[in-house]
């Protein structure tokens, strides 16, 4: 990826205007109806400082008619503070879960259809740490800054207005140490952001390292590698624990700061306090309505400097976010592109060169061609190009040179998805998600009827081991296909494949971990899905591809020659000799 490809930081306030306008904006009606609630709840506790004024001078006034009222007055206004407050907290949740719902979704979308090769680069712990534990800092940062921000700064708002109404001399002398405090606040969320961002992407290392010691446990059991195991992931915990602990350390700061900041406000309010009220330049209520305010807006600016805590460790995964929605893919979908138009399944690959981002070439100037109906096999050594020309047609990757094309069209100039839908795949990587039998055969039609699953399935010699199951096709197959065999599995795959007609058929390796009477089976529902198909065929077993119409043989990224399975072993090359080391013979 270039640099031109990668988004740049932002800032917190780059972060914030766009998490407003593109995200928490779209819900207007959740929003207008959180912020009227957080300014009746801030209203309702602004004014305890004018009410306590009040009724602190009628005291002192000894006005026995209206000091009754004070009492109702202020049940009254803790009452409808208390129901505004619950009302704001459930429609503020409400937006920040509806937002972190839309970047999910948005989230799984981007990566669902970004490139091939970026998938394949990132490993999968650190892609399901993003929608774990990114999206749960997110979570609990949009939580509190939706339930605290607005109400929390309209609080310490309302507070100075009553504050300055009540005695602005006494209300300025606090206004000028309070912003002491923020410069310090400030500059730990600062540093918070950095060492958050940097514990996220630490979260994801240990996340993939935990899924391969749990997906691998056959391999270090047998091995005896679980002390190995235990000390590798010891080490992750550790590196873990310090980032946490920095960032402890650093929220832990903010607290004393502003408790410190408070008690010099408090003793330079009571010393000037006491001198105006000596001087007889204000009265005592005013003076307890100003501690009222102090009172009812230190909780709330304690909160507000704690929150940019929370923010800057929240914002830095939001980055994480913002930076992977802004990725751009390199396989782009052609402008008003066509869709591919089938006319037997005609593939070509014409002069085609390619080369991976880090630089070594795959192909180099790879001719070929299979014709409608035609079985071609791609064979040679590991490493010799062969995944990557099945990997070109469907566009997993573009060419670097030359050009790949289906019944003359180039893959490049038509539609993708209209591309993809010629192509069915059947590999040895097989996937099969925890659903049901039928569920994951139906994938390769999603509208297809009942009939049509178990059509597919017996034309994959499946129908008898499904109807053996407790549940039939309503089985459910496991994460990852678990509960069935190796060559069940394989055969659901193979009745995906069948229903979902397409006229290429790419096959990758498709028998090679199976046994003798797996691979039997399977090799024969392959025939039968080959027919009047257009099938390229990778196959380290040649047995398997001894019938092919042409056999491609591959040899550091090039066509080192090709032929029938007779005609290669009459040329006694490559070929053959591939064939005397798995045969020993050349037969």
């Amino acid at each position: 990826m270039t640099k031109s490809d990668t988004p740049t930081e932002q800032t917190t306030g780059q972060l914030g205007r766009r998490l407003w306008r593109d995200w928490v904006s779209h819900h207007p009606g959740i929003l207008a109806l959180g912020l009227l609630f957080s300014a009746i709840t801030a209203g309702a506790a602004a004014s305890y400082a004018g009410l306590i004024a009040w009724t602190f001078d009628l005291l002192d006034a000894q006005d026995p008619g209206f000091f009754p009222l004070a009492p109702i007055v202020i049940v009254s206004l803790a009452g409808i503070r208390a129901l505004s407050l619950y009302l704001q907290t459930v429609q503020t949740n409400r937006l920040a879960l509806n937002v972190m719902q839309d970047l999910q979704n948005a989230m799984f979308a981007k990566l669902v259809h970004a490139d091939f090769a970026r998938l394949q680069a990132e490993p999968v712990g650190n892609l399901v740490s993003r929608f774990t534990n990114d999206i749960t800092l997110l979570r609990e940062t949009l939580v509190r800054l939706a339930n605290n921000l607005v109400r929390d700064t309209l609080t310490v708002l309302g507070a100075i207005g009553w504050m300055l109404y009540l005695d602005w001399m006494l209300t300025a002398m606090i206004l000028v140490v309070y912003p002491i405090a923020f410069y310090p606040v400030v500059r730990i969320g600062e540093r918070l952001r950095k060492t958050s961002s940097q514990a996220q992407s630490q979260m994801g290392d240990v996340t993939s390292q935990l899924e391969e010691s749990f997906s691998g446990a056959r391999m270090v059991k047998t091995y005896g590698l679980e002390e190995y195991e235990s000390t590798r992931a010891s080490r992750a915990f550790a590196d873990r624990l310090k980032f946490l602990f920095r960032i402890t350390e650093n929220k832990a700061r903010v607290d004393p700061i502003l408790e410190m900041v408070g008690g010099i406000a408090l003793a330079g309010l009571v010393a000037f306090a006491g001198w105006r009220l000596l001087s007889g330049d204000t009265s005592i209520g005013n003076i307890l309505g100003v501690l009222t305010g102090i009172g009812v807006m230190s909780p709330a600016i304690r909160a507000l400097g704690t929150l940019n805590s929370i923010v800057q460790e929240g914002f830095a995964v939001l980055d994480r976010v913002f930076h992977l929605l802004d990725t751009q893919d390199h396989i782009q979908p052609a402008l008003n592109a066509p869709d591919l138009t089938p006319s037997g399944g005609h593939v070509r690959f014409d002069a085609v060169s390619f080369t991976y981002p880090d630089g070594s070439l795959a192909l180099d100037e790879v001719s070929l061609e299979a014709r409608p109906g035609e079985t071609i096999a791609l064979v040679g050594a590991s490493g010799s190009g062969k995944s990557t020309i099945l990997n070109l047609i469907p566009r997993l990757y573009d060419v670097s040179v030359g050009e790949v094309s289906i019944d003359g069209q180039d893959v490049r100039a038509v539609n993708l998805t209209s591309l993809r839908r010629q192509l069915a795949l059947v590999s040895q990587d097989i996937t099969l998600f925890d659903d049901t039998i039928a569920a994951n055969i139906r994938l390769g039609q999603l509208d297809a009827s009942d009939e049509a699953v178990v059509d597919a399935a017996r034309a994959a010699d499946a129908d008898t081991f499904i109807r053996d199951l407790p549940d039939g096709y309503d089985s459910p197959v496991g994460p990852r296909g678990g509960l069935l065999s190796g060559g069940q599995r394989q055969r659901v795959s193979i009745a995906r494949a069948i229903l979902k007609n397409a006229p290429v058929l790419l096959l990758d390796e498709a028998t090679s971990a199976l046994d003798t009477e797996s691979e039997r089976r399977v090799q024969d529902a392959l025939e039968r899905l080959s027919q009047d198909r257009t099938t390229l065929v990778i196959a380290h077993r040649l047995s398997t591809v001894r019938n092919a119409d042409r056999i491609y043989v591959m040899d550091k990224g090039r066509i080192a020659e090709s032929g029938t399975h007779d005609a290669l072993i009459a040329r006694a090359g490559v070929y053959a000799k591939l064939c005397r080391m798995q045969f020993g013979s050349e037969t």
